[in-house]
């Protein structure tokens, strides 16, 4: 299956988190959407992260990877729709 890489910023109660989520290229479940909203899944995946504890001064810690429980997600934005917003 064609996958592509897509960089999101994942925001909880507690972390902010930025990673790569991987995604079908193109058709059925190819948005960031249907990833979030499917029943199956109660975990998402993301490589390459960055978590920050919200209101915690200092650095990020650095993982290859880390599984977030859907129902601790309060939003998702993915890092191009970002940077996007504050040009």
């Amino acid at each position: 299956m064609d996958q592509r890489n897509e960089r999101v910023f994942v925001e909880t109660l507690r972390h902010r988190i930025v990673g790569t989520i991987t995604l079908p290229r193109d058709g059925f479940r190819s948005r960031l959407s249907d990833l979030l909203n499917t029943s199956k899944r109660q975990f998402i995946s993301l490589t390459d992260c960055t978590v920050e504890l919200i209101d915690h001064a200092g650095p990020g810690t650095q993982h290859d990877f880390i599984a977030i429980s859907r129902k601790h997600i309060v939003f998702v934005i993915p890092q191009v729709a970002q940077r996007a917003a504050s040009a």
